[in-house]
């Protein structure tokens, strides 16, 4: 069992990407490879004040795109990692991946050091939607490589988009078989957000990008829970599907609200109750690490009540929703307690499902997730 005082899972961001796709915010460079040797010796770095031996049940590099990194490049972090961290019997230790970056030598580097499940960005496998979403793969290619993994690394997960511009039902839908074709244990199927600061807002406000319908979105994703649900993989959580067994670990550890080292430009941490998150900024972070400062930008000491309040809404976004008894007894706060208001209005709406046991989203709070989760807060 976890607890707040000995975690064991831990996240390594790895800002590195050929090129920043229009629709992304997360925290990285793109074609900044002279930062890569910065990267690593600020890595080693940060983590140079942890001891040795501290045994990981999840490991977990995101990005970025870690993958982007050559062999020589990750076999370095990889040995900063394990001079510090030690994978568990039963463990998972997961790489995010961009398809055209695992060639087989590659793949075989990432087995031989332990990796066994990869995360695949692919999106989709209609080429008019890869170029509007400017990935640098074609659909033929994915299956061939999605082949090459899943003959030395079978838990493989693939990342898919809906509700993009110029996207169909019908073309949302034979994605989703390629998919399935594929035998994949891990689909995520994530509607297409325009954030502020990236290239898509900029358009949008220009006028010269429009989202598909909410109609249209909700469609698209009704589809992927029936269709995908028929082919074997249960929806476990809002953007996640899996073959039992193959539900992603390290992921459920935010979920439930155990604690998690983060290191890296951007990542967060959940130590002793205590929430810190890392510089975005790529130069800002190795500036700091670099002169022997904090890399650290913010930081909160969760009080119990807050606690509970951020487990009630990651405790939903799983499907099998929230256990009554187990919610008090771990953070002393009955369920109603907290939020009796907003229960019994979305119960009414359809929205939540309340049993003797359990508090979770219905088929239509998935939807409309987000607009339960203010209620809530």
């Amino acid at each position: 069992m976890l607890t707040p005082k000995h975690p064991r899972s831990a996240y390594f961001h790895v800002p590195f990407c050929q090129h920043r796709c229009g629709y992304c915010d997360f925290t990285l460079v793109a074609q900044k490879d002279h930062l890569i040797e910065a990267y690593l010796e600020a890595m080693a770095k940060q983590t140079s004040e942890l001891g040795e031996g501290i045994e990981l049940s999840t490991l977990f590099l995101g990005g970025g795109t870690p993958t982007h990194l050559s062999i020589d490049q990750l076999t370095r972090l990889f040995e900063i990692i394990f001079s510090h961290f030690q994978l568990a019997d039963d463990y998972e230790f997961s790489i995010e991946a961009n398809p055209l970056n695992l060639t087989p030598e590659k793949i075989d580097f990432l087995k031989q050091s332990g990796v066994n499940r990869v995360s695949l960005g692919v999106q989709s496998f209609d080429s008019d939607i890869l170029t509007f979403l400017e990935r640098d793969h074609k659909p033929d290619e994915i299956f061939e490589i999605v082949t090459s993994l899943q003959s030395r690394i079978s838990n493989t997960s693939l990342d898919l988009i809906f509700a993009v511009p110029g996207q169909s039902l019908d073309g949302w839908k034979q994605t989703l078989r390629d998919a399935v074709q594929l035998n994949i244990p891990h689909i995520s199927t994530y509607g297409l957000t325009i954030e502020k600061g990236t290239s898509f807002w900029s358009r949008e406000q220009a006028g010269l990008l429009h989202l598909p319908q909410d109609e249209l979105a909700g469609d698209m994703y009704e589809f992927a829970l029936e269709f995908l649900d028929e082919a074997g993989l249960q929806h476990y959580e809002i953007s996640n599907f899996a073959r039992p067994g193959y539900e992603c670990r390290h992921n459920e550890v935010y979920w439930t609200g155990y604690p998690y080292y983060g290191f890296g430009p951007g990542a967060a941490s959940y130590l002793n109750g205590v929430r810190r998150q890392n510089h975005r900024s790529v130069i800002t972070w190795l500036k700091r690490v670099q002169a022997g400062d904090s890399p650290i930008v913010d930081q909160e000491e969760l009080a119990p009540e807050t606690r509970a309040r951020e487990a009630i809404i990651f405790g939903l976004r799983r499907r099998a929703g929230i256990n009554r008894r187990e919610f008090q007894e771990r953070y002393g706060f009955d369920l109603h307690q907290l939020s009796e208001t907003a229960i019994r209005t979305n119960v009414e709406a359809g929205l939540l499902e309340e049993t003797d046991t359990h508090l979770k989203l219905t088929k239509a709070g998935c939807l409309l997730a987000d607009s339960v989760v203010v209620d809530i807060l």
